[in-house]
């Protein structure tokens, strides 16, 4: 085995592409693919080599990590620039030696140097990412639906608000999506944005699929017309003792009004043969148990984190988002990662650590550098799981993750930070 300063780490060339996509497959578990040069290209057209980085031992890519450009939504509705990551992998033949911690460095010291203000991921295992900094911002909740117990009508043929329910094939939710989502994306903390890919990838558009089975889609349009909602599903063909028992499995549900939501789920459950309805992953606090009279109906069948924030900027990304109530917080920021001991890389610290003044209220708020005693001491990490208002400084204090230094402070911090619905990230990335 090479000893790690033999290994390499660099961006990728478009020579690299079927190397590095081999080198992906294999830290995923999956088998490899043989590609024509047509469908290498088509395939990989997404991948910027400049934001694509491999560890090299010789020739044989053994690690992979990638980042794209993307617009987090913060609470209030504006968006932040945010560093995407994703196909993080390392071959099982060269695990421990500090390659992530490599690439991962090299990753975020550009995104801080383009002016980034947060980077982001979906976690696949808990532990990794916490000591680079990130914490998790967003949660998501699975439900299963027993169609029968909800109390639905068994007669309902349509919403009673006047709006209608078609289905539509993936050509029509290409043109209909992207503007929906959009609507979503400014109004959702913790939303972020689909680019045309999504859209093509996700109904199965030639040349970047390599096998498809189409899945219904339902899009919900209001009274007066205008589309506020859509759903992608498919159902299983189960049957016992002569009756179906068929589960319909919702890929994705997005929904700008309540309405919608509750046409759309109601339309999943007024389905023939459809006894279950797998929910796919929807926001902790989604509304959907209680559009039933029996909420009962819906049992929780799994929960997670979901999307993870490291702050790279402190100031922008506190004078991003809104506050609904007034208040003062001098907050010290602890950024730990990249001490002497992470393999010589130079300290992550500067992207984060230091005590900021937060001054903030309904009409705007201000965040400066400060040498005042702080208020809070906490790491970046739970910086990250406060700001889009899902975790309680109090309970972080509670745990011993958060030091109060002022008698008071985590429940100053709750009432500026905390809001009435949770962030919630539709999207896997």
């Amino acid at each position: 085995m090479s000893p790690s300063q033999d290994i390499v780490v660099r961006a990728i060339t478009e020579d690299d592409k079927a190397e590095w996509i081999r080198a992906l497959n294999t830290g995923f578990l999956r088998p490899s693919e043989t590609w024509s040069e047509q469908e290498l290209k088509d395939r990989t057209a997404h991948i910027v080599p400049a934001r694509t980085l491999g560890a090299f031992d010789g020739d044989r890519c053994v690690a992979t990590f990638r980042s794209f450009p993307q617009r987090l939504t913060v609470v209030g509705g504006g968006a932040v620039p945010a560093d995407a990551i994703s196909n993080v992998t390392v071959s099982p033949t060269h695990r421990r030696r500090g390659l992530l911690t490599r690439m991962m460095a090299e990753d975020l010291t550009a995104a801080k140097d383009r002016g980034d203000v947060v980077a982001t991921l979906i976690a696949a295992e808990y532990p990794i990412y916490g000591r680079y900094g990130f914490g998790p911002a967003t949660r998501t909740t699975e439900w299963t639906i027993d169609v029968p117990r909800t109390g639905l009508d068994p007669r309902w043929s349509g919403p009673a608000d006047g709006g209608r329910i078609d289905l539509v094939d993936g050509a029509d939710v290409r043109k209909l999506g992207p503007e929906l989502h959009e609507r979503l994306r400014r109004a959702q903390p913790g939303a972020v944005d689909r680019d045309e890919r999504w859209w093509r990838l996700n109904t199965g558009e030639r040349g970047i699929v390599s096998s498809w089975t189409e899945p219904f889609y339902a899009v919900y349009r209001s009274a007066a017309g205008e589309v506020q909602g859509l759903a992608s599903y498919e159902s299983d063909d189960h049957w016992h003792d002569k009756q179906p028992h068929n589960t319909a499995d919702v890929n994705w549900l997005i929904a700008t009004t309540p309405a919608a939501e509750r046409a759309l789920w109601h339309f999943l459950c007024s389905i023939d043969w459809i006894t279950k309805v797998k929910t796919g992953w929807r926001a902790p606090d989604d509304l959907l148990p209680d559009f039933f009279p029996d909420p009962r109906a819906a049992r929780v069948t799994a929960q997670a984190d979901w999307l993870w924030v490291r702050i790279l900027d402190v100031v922008r990304a506190l004078e991003a988002r809104t506050y609904a109530g007034t208040g003062t917080l001098v907050l010290e920021v602890v950024d730990g990662w990249g001490s002497p001991r992470s393999s010589g890389v130079e300290s992550g610290g500067r992207f984060a650590a230091g005590r900021y003044r937060l001054d903030a209220g309904p009409d705007g708020a201000s965040c400066v550098p400060t040498s005042e005693d702080g208020d809070l001491v906490l790491d970046v990490a739970d910086l990250a799981a406060l700001w889009l208002g899902d975790e309680s400084a109090v309970r972080l204090a509670a745990l011993g993750r958060v030091g109060e230094q002022r008698k008071g402070a985590a429940a100053v911090a709750d009432a500026l930070l905390r809001t009435s619905r949770r962030p919630w990230c539709p999207d896997l990335f």
